[in-house]
């Protein structure tokens, strides 16, 4: 038997006027298309299990989107937003009722023949260090060997983090912060993962 949460409806609820139809007929669909599904909120956003993670949809400012987890699930993709529908601004941007249900049964029918692929985790291209903090890692004493021993994701984290400043007085207080820390070792969220650490 279907189970709807009310978290869901709640989240509709919050939604941006233009998204409230577009979840709400999404939703509709998705118990059209398999009766047995059950709603949740994962990762704060509406998604629908059965038998495993088998698609959600999420609101943003300016446009929802709406995808299926299992990749052997076969959809025309568009770019540009997460799930396998673009970037979904009206309910004319969705492809028919039927296509929908159509793509729910087919989920559907994946998970109950144990058919499961997880979804693509696309590698992120590499990111160029900013010459501002490989000019001031040079400046401190083992910084520099210290930033080329962290993973790519810590050396990633703080590049974006020095190039995303819109001030220069924001950056050179970044920059300080950073070649501090990692002259020690230390990555960018190096606080929060003490925490969450000392809570498990």
């Amino acid at each position: 038997m279907a189970k709807k949460d009310a978290r869901v409806d709640a989240y509709i609820a919050k939604s941006a006027e233009f998204a409230k139809p577009i979840l709400r007929r999404l939703r509709k669909l998705v118990h059209q298309g398999c009766p047995g599904v059950v709603e949740e909120i994962k990762w704060g956003m509406p998604h629908f299990n059965y038998g495993g993670m088998l698609c959600g949809m999420a609101a943003f400012k300016t446009h929802c989107t709406f995808g299926f987890w299992n990749r052997a699930l076969k959809i025309p993709g568009k770019e540009g937003a997460m799930g396998q529908f673009g970037c979904i601004t009206a309910l004319s941007d969705l492809p028919g009722d039927a296509v929908i249900v159509g793509y729910v049964q087919q989920a559907k029918e994946l998970a109950d023949s144990g058919v499961k692929l997880g979804p693509v985790r696309k590698a992120k291209k590499p990111l160029p260090v900013p010459g501002s903090l490989k000019a001031a890692l040079k400046k401190k004493p083992g910084a520099a060997a210290r930033f080329t021993k962290m993973s790519p994701s810590q050396q990633r984290e703080y590049s974006e983090w020095i190039l995303e400043v819109k001030t220069d007085a924001t950056r050179d207080k970044r920059l300080a912060i950073a070649v501090d820390w990692i002259a020690e070792g230390k990555s960018l969220n190096w606080k929060y993962r003490k925490t969450a650490k000392a809570k498990a």
